[in-house]
């Protein structure tokens, strides 16, 4: 047989194990959804959870809306658990290969299925970017995780559709127009906002969605819409809900150890990657310890928030989603502890406390920045959090509330800053180590 024979005779071979491998990861999500729906018809039971999904599909889901707050705990729950298992389904029907960022993008759904995602206004821009492939001629499965991580947008859709000063007439093209929109943006925007930081800010469509939201948000409101704030933030659940976010993320770790029995190994190369994107873990370590590193980052940020006395609820039990996602797409453990640890010395020098609810999301979704630890160090890392316990405090204005990732937003702005400055001090003394070694003494 000739090299050229035994090429294409391995193909096939190749492509059905990518195969295999991409329908286990798309079922092992689908699982941790379902476990999300079946939990929440536990507790509440099916009417209550029936009554509960109507009220989060006609709700407006500015930040902050806690679907808990809005449906119960229950239809809550069920809401996030059938939407990622609806947007499951459309993985699966693209054709779509279940890399880290899918992995990422699917986990962001999951977690922001309990406050602000749902099964009515996210399709509105998922649209929009398959209508942009469609434009470019490519593949919708080129697309899928800008479409998807795209949804951050979606109040926007809610905030025009369940408008009192807009008839159905207005509101529902409106609205349609408005989210399809957006979505057609996203994908070209985000290609190019990706280069401001480099890759330092793992949340890239957050960031581009802070900026489509100001461009929109400030169009409407020079025509008078100005979106209300709303508040909705759940407590008294800890032990509860911590049990049972508890138990998924340790599920995670077991799970990846039954899959690949070499998976503690390749965890330590995973731990010595800096995380700037992209950094697929999955093609890096493999699915085992990429699993186990989501399961280990899910525990370490839960522990943060029970340490400062914080609540889990919807927003919190998604940022902590958004931790675990991501594990399989530039954090882990090793590089997310100094970021946190520079949010939480930021909030000792604030009137507000930790286990402000505004502080709690910050400190969680700024593990976005965990490129910077990893690549220049732990010391930068702190200063990173610092700085974004800031900005994540500032920036929700411009966009009225109406992205989803505001802490996405507020890291590209800081890592888009803080990185160039990073590099520039470590040329700088890179270049005088040089030029003291070759002066004479």
């Amino acid at each position: 047989m000739s090299a050229n024979d035994a090429s294409r005779a391995s193909a096939p071979s190749a492509t059905a194990q990518r195969s295999h491998q991409d329908h286990l990861i798309l079922a092992i999500v689908g699982g941790y959804a379902a476990a999300f729906v079946a939990f929440g018809v536990v507790l509440d039971g099916p009417a209550d959870v029936a009554r509960g999904l109507v009220a989060i599909l006609t709700s407006r889901d500015t930040l902050l809306t806690d679907y808990f707050g809005v449906g119960g705990i229950g239809g809550g729950l069920t809401s996030a658990g059938l939407l990622t298992l609806a947007v499951c389904g459309v993985y699966y029907l693209a054709r779509a290969r279940m890399t880290g960022a899918a992995v990422a993008c699917l986990f962001l759904v999951l977690g922001f299925g309990l406050f602000g995602k749902n099964l009515l206004n996210v399709w509105f821009i998922a649209a929009g970017v398959w209508l942009y492939a469609r434009f470019r001629g490519e593949p919708f499965a080129q697309h899928i995780n800008t479409a998807f991580f795209g949804v951050a947008l979606a109040p926007v859709v809610s905030e025009i559709l369940f408008s009192s000063a807009l008839t159905l007439t207005v509101s529902i093209p409106l609205a349609t127009v408005t989210g399809v929109g957006i979505g057609f943006i996203l994908a070209p925007a985000a290609a190019q906002l990706f280069k401001a930081h480099m890759g330092f800010a793992l949340y890239n469509i957050g960031f581009t969605a802070g900026l489509v939201g100001t461009l929109v948000v400030a169009l409407y409101k020079s025509y008078g819409f100005v979106p209300d704030p709303v508040f909705v933030w759940t407590t008294g659940n800890n032990l509860l809900l911590g049990s049972f976010i508890g138990v998924l993320f340790a599920s995670l770790a077991v799970l990846g150890l039954a899959l690949d029995r070499s998976a503690p190994r390749r965890l330590k190369e995973l731990l010595r990657a800096s995380g700037q994107a992209p950094s697929d873990f999955i093609a890096l370590a493999g699915l085992g310890a990429t699993l186990i590193n989501m399961g280990l980052s899910g525990l370490l940020a839960t522990g943060y928030i029970l340490a400062v006395g914080g609540d889990l609820n919807g927003p919190v039990i998604g940022a902590l989603l958004s931790v675990a996602g991501f594990a399989a797409f530039g954090k882990h453990i090793l590089n997310i502890l100094p970021i946190m640890a520079g949010v939480f010395l930021g909030t000792l020098l604030k009137p507000l406390g930790a286990a402000d609810p505004s502080l709690q999301l910050a400190a969680l979704f700024a593990t976005n920045l965990a490129p910077i630890a990893g690549h220049f160090g732990w010391q930068w890392g702190i200063v990173a959090g610092f700085i974004h316990s800031s900005a994540a405090l500032t920036v929700g204005g411009v966009h009225g509330g109406l992205n989803l990732y505001n802490n996405g937003f507020a890291a590209g702005i800081v890592a888009s800053i803080l990185a160039p400055v990073a590099f520039a001090i470590r040329e700088g003394r890179q270049r005088r180590a040089d030029t003291r070694a070759g002066s004479p003494d």
